[in-house]
């Protein structure tokens, strides 16, 4: 195992701070000793995927971070009983370029390609389809994990239920996972049948997918939180369905020759020093020209990369933020609270903190995880720079919004929350510290998120 030490932060860069960054296959971790030389300073460790948790769950002051690499056999299709087979150091990227050839699409995507298989789990990660198909953790069947005694296991929702939900959700407290099967889905082409509409304010918005959600797999609407007025909550809103070749055919034919070709791009890195662009007037000047380039409805093909990953297109885009970063704040409201939503919509717009990128969904089913975000109601996610006066007072209103009518905040995006928060946002806190407890009595897996929040 190769080990450095090297400052670590989250996606928003907030937050970072030093660890010894130890790089691993599983078959190392599972080695005689291996557990008791990464907690030997004792800090303890934690598992580190790509790095795309927003704010600092994947990092481990003082301690040991580890950097879970695939082995010689990382990725296995069982068309058959359509399953993957996967080790938890690989990346969706590197799983769907493998996948969508053969005919097979992931269960859940989130906005990135860049997050592990562990990291998914780890974080129950959601995307467009949650009101459809749910959160990542509802799909998995199987997961080998390295618990804090330093044993190997592989556990199922049956053979060890209470392990088995601490840990979908649980932000790598639990142990490390090393490997995992979860179901797939077949497809017919890498195309989706979009729907795109432009939607002139909130309750409009609220309403078209109150009205089209159950038509559609998968759906988001980009909202303006810089409109005010008639226009608050002024949406662009897509909906789609995974194409068929008959439609792709009629619709596109050229792509139709090479249905399940997968070789997306990737443009250069933004530069390190590039100052803050997204200022409130450079933020309304964009909105204005995404809004109103946007057809009043449309219907197309859209790629994969287009429809779920757009900014993976542009390198280290969060660099665009200037040398403070970002926050990103993700947050969950009954549908009964759609009152509350509009509020804070309203709220976030008077305020003037600019939100490049603001996406608001329907959530379905919750997975059953102790710690898992997502519960049915309305999300919404909004990206806000760092380092700016009033966003701490107008983060703890916002706060309080959410929690006073039973709503909770995303742990995989959070660098903000209070230990007070998350308590009231996650009633079953309690039931999972315990089971941490019994499977992790001496504290061996540990993280900066952790401690801030007082999870351990």
């Amino acid at each position: 195992m190769e080990s450095e030490h090297r400052a670590l932060a989250g996606w928003g860069r907030t937050a970072p701070s030093v660890a010894t960054v130890v790089r691993a296959t599983s078959d190392e971790l599972a080695a005689d000793g291996c557990l008791e030389r990464l907690v030997a300073h004792g800090r303890g460790a934690i598992a580190r995927g790509l790095g795309r948790s927003y704010g600092d769950p994947a990092q481990n002051a003082g301690g040991t971070v580890v950097e879970l690499q695939s082995g010689s056999d990382p990725i296995r299709i069982d068309e058959d009983a359509g399953l993957a087979h996967v080790d938890a150091g690989v990346s969706f990227d590197t799983l769907l370029r493998t996948m969508v050839p053969m005919g097979w699409f992931v269960p859940v995507t989130p906005g990135t390609r860049f997050v592990t298989v562990g990291g998914a789990i780890a974080s129950d990660i959601h995307g467009k389809g949650h009101h459809a198909d749910g959160s990542f953790g509802a799909h998995v069947t199987r997961m080998g994990m390295l618990l804090a005694d330093g044993t190997r296991r592989s556990i199922t929702r049956d053979s060890d239920p209470e392990l088995w939900w601490a840990t979908i959700g649980g932000m790598g407290l639990t142990g490390i996972i090393t490997d995992a099967s979860f179901h797939i889905i077949p497809i017919e082409t890498r195309h989706f049948m979009v729907e795109t509409r432009r939607v002139p304010n909130f309750d409009a918005l609220v309403e078209a997918m109150e009205a089209n959600d159950h038509l559609y797999r998968y759906s988001v609407a980009w909202i303006d939180l810089v409109a005010t007025g008639k226009s608050l909550g002024r949406s662009v809103l897509s909906m789609g369905n995974h194409a068929s070749l008959d439609e792709l055919r009629a619709s596109d034919p050229k792509a139709a020759r090479t249905p399940l070709d997968f070789d997306p791009a990737v443009y250069p890195d933004i530069p390190v020093g590039v100052p803050n662009v997204l200022t409130r007037p450079a933020v309304r000047a964009f909105n204005e020209l995404w809004y109103r380039k946007t057809p009043k409805q449309h219907r197309g093909t859209e790629s994969i990369t287009q429809f779920f990953h757009p900014l993976d297109m542009v390198g280290q885009w969060t660099r665009l933020y200037g040398q403070y970063g970002f926050l990103q704040y993700q947050f969950v409201v009954p549908f009964d609270a759609v009152d509350t939503m509009r509020t804070i919509v309203a709220r976030i717009s008077q305020e003037g903190h600019a939100s490049f990128l603001a996406v608001l969904k329907r959530l379905g089913t919750e997975s059953g995880g102790l710690l898992s975000f997502p519960r049915p109601g309305w999300t919404l996610t909004l990206d806000l720079p760092a380092g700016v006066d009033g966003l701490d007072t107008l983060l703890s209103e916002l706060d309080e919004l959410v929690l006073g009518v039973g709503g909770r905040h995303y742990l995989a995006k959070d660098a903000f929350a209070t230990p007070a928060v998350v308590a009231a946002g996650y009633p079953r806190l309690d039931e999972w510290k315990a089971i941490r407890r019994r499977v992790d009595p001496d504290g061996v897996w540990a993280s900066d998120q952790a401690r801030r929040l007082e999870l351990l």
